[in-house]
């Protein structure tokens, strides 16, 4: 590998010249290549503590590398040839040293053009990091490293000094300390906790546990960098073990102005995602928004009449605002509402000021900007990008659906004025698409509720008081004030309005003009799974309230619904979504609920509403953690009745909404639009702490759920202005004597002072723990699911196949489209676990086991018809072994001749795979020519084969020849088949004799793609020549190359080739095994009578051979029954199979390190 000159400070070290000449000097490290010893150990231990790698410590100038003798040789030779005599002419040392180290920089460049575009961006430091950790786990081309670190691996009490190596599937490290060797290799989805901690026995360290064992590191240099980059990764893999997603790298990321030492672009990549999800999740953004930068700045605050410190953050659709101090003031510019973006004049009071103009007519002044010409720069080309922009610029838009999921086609085309489908089931016109329910369904307000009447418009007032004051919609400052305001209920006339824009839906809808009414044509008609959920569902929404006691409110959740699962079939329909949806249509139009849906579904409840709620699973292990840490002695009584996990499922999913009051609840989601999840822990955090006393007395977990059950049964809102909706598990939980009633303003009230110091970072940090546990339980979960259903069906242990499925899962967890790639996997595992071994033919055994065992035909196959193939080898009695070998030879496991043929590329081939096909024909000619010989019948009848049966037959003979090939008795096997596979003839021509009931035989005819065989007679090919045509004659017409002419007598040769190929194409009924010569080759076309004969006759169906005939005929061989009754342990391939990697690494050796070029 050509790395950039460098210069070497210290010369000769731990090095020994290998060559020399004028110029430059060949160099081998220390300790390596000769014995090792002392000497070795120590350099090994330098190596591995000191980084230093095979480039380091040379003579003066050090540019190439390699892991290997060839490609250093390579790169010496290349030296010598060019360069030795061009650098004669020069007059002194820096002339040379200069032209060398420019020619090596064009060597450089010119690969990294025509390299791979992940490696050109890494620096050379790292590329060698990385080939280092491939040679020493064994890793393949596909790992990419992401980042090493120095550090200490607690092994027991001692600490071993080495690397950790973060690649995006594993966790590596290694050591070597005077002639001891550490290796850890660990993989992302197999890591349960992730901790970072401080104790006395492991001071800062990290702790990576997985299901059987703890691992800790320490002595890092720099460990949250370390820690943070251990939790991307990790959260990724949980992610793949989720969406069976494989990580992909950004390819849109700039490049660096200049190369960053040790940083690869994978760890850019990820510092990116990183910095992009927080920017995303502050800011209440879609997912497909990155951010560009940010910038220290002030903001003028009109309102404050000061500047405000914060930063600027700039992205691709946005220019948003963050206070420095939190909830001071937050800011929100669409870079769609901008019309002027302006640099003002600088003063000592104002330096650097940028003005930007909103179409709303509202001015944002920013000022103590860094860099305001670069941040102007910036801002107009994304404002070119914008689409929908009343400036001139650029107003259409190549992503017409950004942020629809990759899984659907592009939104579809919006229609235009005066074109309406035919049955349509949405337009502007529906009553929905302009108002909410409750607005629709508005009833008189009745006169004792006037106060309270009064009280709602005093709500709107205050409003639009702030309306005023901080702006109206999208670009509204957020502050303090706003959010007092949320806290102290939103009006009904405004909820819908205030909703969309704090969830950040408004701006989604605002980019997505149409989508909502194309997305309904296209998903209405439609019967899915999850369209008959919703059916089943529709009635159940909110059945007390009178808006969806008739069809109309019905119909427009159907819709909804409907077009959300239609929109995202990943997460399609889940119960509760009804509940959530169907409020929000009391207080929007039916796009502004769908695009509420969206925002709550996609980002604030991430992961919610999937088929295993794996979101609400994750925070509810979040709140047990947090009753933990603020109701200690709460939590240790709740989780011996096991109530928390019980309560908070229900809680969470429906945002209250399902368990308390519908007006009390619905200024819960007020506030979770407004705050997050954090306002929903709160408020449960609240409930336990206000009935504390009476759960601690609790004795079971049912006295403990009543009690929480009437409590929120009767928060009540008392300043609603709408008539009261009966709760209908209220009605079931009052009792005789109802508690008293609790206001819900005071419940907020006291959830933020009692509890208002969770944080959202902290949150997601919990969030992060618990995703690890909850998607491991899951998976642990799914595999005992699995093993019970199938431990009946199977003669394997419980252990044996939990072992089995972990097996199975990891090479699932690889991406696949197509058939090939399973098979190829399924190969793998075939190779590993199945006692059926068969060299080289293993893999034709295993692809046709494959087609067996796919049952339904989706090219798949799962784990219990892979156990069941396995189960039927292992454990299986020999009729169960036999019928199993006996069903892969016949169709689905074993195609046809004429399903072979038109699979293979007869005339696309090249010259070596014509060569391959010729030698696999000279092949099974010796394979017959074998069968021959061990056959003692002589007969000059013509035994002819059904085609169903007879290339079967000879695939099933082939298998067994391979399979007893490794075997300690093979000599008593070959004998044993040989005397099976003669009887069996004798059999199917005694058969075929009484079906033609003695008549003369039937001519078959060939398939079109085959040519005819016409095998010679003993007698009649004594002469090579005759033979030589035949096959020449043969290649040309199959359009082969025609081989070297094969003296009589070759077969020997020819039987001992390997190249076999998983079918046969020996055609049906022109098999004569008896009369077979010792030259014939059994493919061809005779001259002569007999083929225009056999090509116009039809097929024989006479000879055949049924199971039972098999069956009899091995029980007569003693070897072959004790081959086929005896058990086979599965345990020990097992362990085999996982250490697999472990024995496969490429060990480095001394001939293949630690060689480097020098220039002096």
């Amino acid at each position: 590998m050509w790395i950039t000159p460098e210069e070497v400070l210290l010369a000769n070290a731990l090095w020994v010249s290998e060559r020399a000449n004028p110029y430059f000097i060949l160099q081998r490290r220390k300790g390596h290549g000769r014995g090792g010893g002392i000497t070795g150990l120590l350099v090994g231990t330098l190596d591995v503590v000191l980084d230093s790698s095979a480039r380091v410590s040379q003579i003066f100038w050090n540019f190439p590398c390699g892991s290997s003798r060839k490609e250093i040789t390579e790169h010496w030779e290349w030296l010598e040839t060019n360069l030795l005599q061009t650098l004669s002419i020069f007059d002194n040392d820096d002339d040379i040293t200069t032209f060398v180290k420019g020619k090596i920089q064009g060597i450089i460049a010119e690969e990294n053009k025509s390299g791979k575009p992940q490696e050109d961006e890494d620096p050379g430091k790292f590329r060698e990091a990385e080939l280092k950790m491939r040679k020493l786990f064994g890793m393949p081309e596909e790992e990419k490293l992401v980042n090493y670190y120095p550090c200490s691996y607690w092994k027991g009490r001692v600490p071993r000094q080495g690397w950790i190596y973060l690649s995006v599937n594993h966790l590596c490290f290694y050591s070597f300390l005077l002639g001891k060797e550490v290796s850890l290799v660990v993989q992302w989805t197999d890591v349960t906790q992730l901790d970072k901690n401080a104790t006395l026995v492991f001071p800062e360290s990290i702790r990576v546990s997985t299901r059987g064992t703890e691992h800790f590191f320490s002595m890092f240099l720099n460990i949250n960098e370390t820690f943070k980059l251990m939790e991307q990764l990790a959260n990724i893999a949980m992610r793949q073990l989720l969406d069976n997603e494989s990580f992909s790298a950004d390819r849109s990321l700039p490049k660096p102005c200049k190369t960053l030492k040790n940083v690869s672009a994978l760890k850019r990549d990820l510092d990116a995602r990183a910095k992009n999800e927080r920017y995303r999740a502050l800011f209440r953004l879609t997912q497909d928004e990155r951010l560009d930068g940010h910038t220290d700045c002030t903001l003028w605050t009109p309102f404050a009449k000061m500047h405000v410190v914060g930063q600027m953050f700039v992205s691709n659709n946005y220019i948003c605002f963050a206070s420095r101090e939190e909830d001071l003031c937050q800011l929100i510019i669409p870079l769609r509402e901008v019309t002027i973006v302006e640099k003002a004049d600088s003063s000592s009071v104002l330096p650097s000021p940028l003005s930007i103009s909103t179409k709303n007519k509202m001015t944002f002044l920013f000022a103590n900007l860094k860099d305001r010409d670069f941040l102007v720069q910036r801002i107009s080309d994304f404002l070119q990008r914008t689409p929908d922009r009343p400036c001139g610029l650029n107003t259409q838009s190549e992503n017409p659906s950004p942020s629809t999921p990759p899984s659907l086609p592009p939104s579809p085309p919006v229609l235009g004025l005066g074109e309406m489908p035919q049955n349509q089931h949405y337009s502007p016109s529906l009553p929905t698409a302009k108002k909410g329910l409750l607005q629709i369904y508005q009833q008189d307000v009745p006169e004792e509720l006037g106060p309270k009447v009064t009280r709602e418009k005093m709500k709107e007032e205050s409003w639009n008081i702030h309306f005023f004051e901080f702006g109206r919609g999208v670009c509204m400052y957020r502050t303090s004030k706003t959010r007092e305001l949320v806290l102290n209920g939103i009006p009904e006339s405004l909820r819908g309005e205030l909703w969309l824009l704090f969830s950040g839906a408004q701006n989604e809808m605002a980019t997505h003009t149409g989508y909502y009414a194309s997305l309904v044509e296209q998903a209405m008609g439609k019967c899915t799974l999850a369209t008959e959920e919703i059916e089943r569902d529709l009635h159940r929404s909110m059945p007390e309230h009178h808006a969806f006691q008739n069809e109309m409110g019905i119909a427009a959740l159907r819709r909804v619904l409907t077009a959300y699962a239609y929109r995202n079939p990943t997460i399609g329909y889940c119960q509760a979504m009804n509940i959530v949806t169907s409020v929000l249509l009391l207080y929007c139009t039916e796009e502004e609920a769908f695009w509420l849906l969206v925002a709550l579904c996609e980002r604030m409840l991430p992961d919610y509403y999937n088929t295993r709620v794996v979101g609400a699973l994750v925070d509810q292990g979040v709140f047990e953690e947090l009753t933990r840490e603020c109701l200690p002695l709460l939590y240790e009584h709740m989780q011996d009745l096991g109530v928390i996990s019980t309560i908070s499922l229900s809680w969470f999913l429906t945002l209250f909404l399902s368990v308390m009051p519908f007006d009390s609840a619905v200024l819960l989601v007020d506030c979770f639009f407004y705050e997050g999840i954090k306002v929903i822990f709160q408020v449960a955090l609240a409930v336990l702490h206000a009935n504390m006393d009476q759960l601690l007395s609790c004795s079971d977990e049912g006295e403990a759920m009543t009690i929480l059950g009437r409590y929120l049964d009767n928060v009540v809102n008392k300043q609603t202005v709408s008539s009261p909706i009966p709760h209908l598990h209220a009605l079931l939980t009052s009792g005789n004597n109802p508690p008293p009633e609790i206001d819900v303003f005071e419940l907020i009230k006291a959830s933020y002072e009692k509890f208002g110091s969770l944080r959202a970072d902290v949150i997601e940090q919990m969030r992060f723990k618990q995703r690890l546990k909850v998607i491991q339980s899951l998976e642990d979960t799914a595999k005992r699911s699995v093993v019970r259903a199938i431990m009946t069906e199977s003669a394997f242990s419980i252990e044996e196949l939990e072992e089995l499925y972990v097996l199975f899962k990891v090479s699932r967890s690889i991406i696949f489209v197509c058939l090939f790639y399973f098979i190829y996997f399924f190969t793998q595992l075939f190779s590993a676990l199945a006692p059926w071994s068969c060299g080289l033919h293993t893999n034709t055994l295993s692809s046709r086991l494959f087609r067996l065992l796919d049952q339904n035909k989706d090219s798949l196959i799962n784990f219990k018809e892979f156990v069941t193939g396995l189960s039927g080898m292992c454990h299986g009695d020999m009729t169960e072994k036999l019928k199993l070998l006996y069903r892969l030879h016949l169709p689905p496991g074993m195609f046809t001749v004429t399903e072979t043929l038109r699979n293979r590329p007869w005339k696309e081939c090249n010259s070596v795979s014509k060569k391959r096909n010729m030698k696999y024909f000279l092949e099974l000619q010796g394979f017959f020519n074998l069968l021959k010989r061990n056959m003692s019948i002589k007969t000059t009848t013509h035994v002819c084969v059904v085609i169903q049966l007879q290339e079967q037959f000879i695939e099933m003979c082939k298998t067994l020849y391979n399979m007893f090939s490794e075997d300690p008795m093979e000599q008593e096997l070959y004998h044993g088949i040989a005397t099976v596979a003669s009887l069996l003839l004798r059999i199917g021509e005694v058969g075929k004799k009484f079906t033609n009931n003695g008549s003369k035989k039937t001519e078959v005819q060939l398939p079109p793609a085959v040519d005819a065989l016409q095998p010679e007679r003993e007698d009649s090919s004594g002469e090579g020549g005759s033979g030589q045509s035949l096959v020449s004659k043969a290649l040309a017409e199959a359009q082969l190359e025609t081989p070297p002419a094969t003296a009589a007598g070759s077969d020997e040769e020819a039987k001992d080739d390997t190249s076999v190929s998983s079918y046969s194409v020996v055609s049906a009924g022109s098999l004569q095994c008896e009369d077979i010569a010792d030259d014939t080759v059994l493919i061809g076309c005779a001259s002569g009578d007999a083929v225009d004969r056999r090509r116009g006759s039809v097929p024989d169906a006479d000879w055949s051979i049924t199971f039972e005939q098999v069956l009899a005929s091995f029980l007569t061989e003693t070897s072959l029954v004790d081959y086929f009754e005896k058990k086979h342990d599965i345990q020990s391939k097992i362990t085999a199979c996982k250490s697999l990697r472990a024995v496969e690494r490429q060990i480095s050796t001394s001939s293949d390190l630690d060689f480097s070029l020098n220039t002096h």
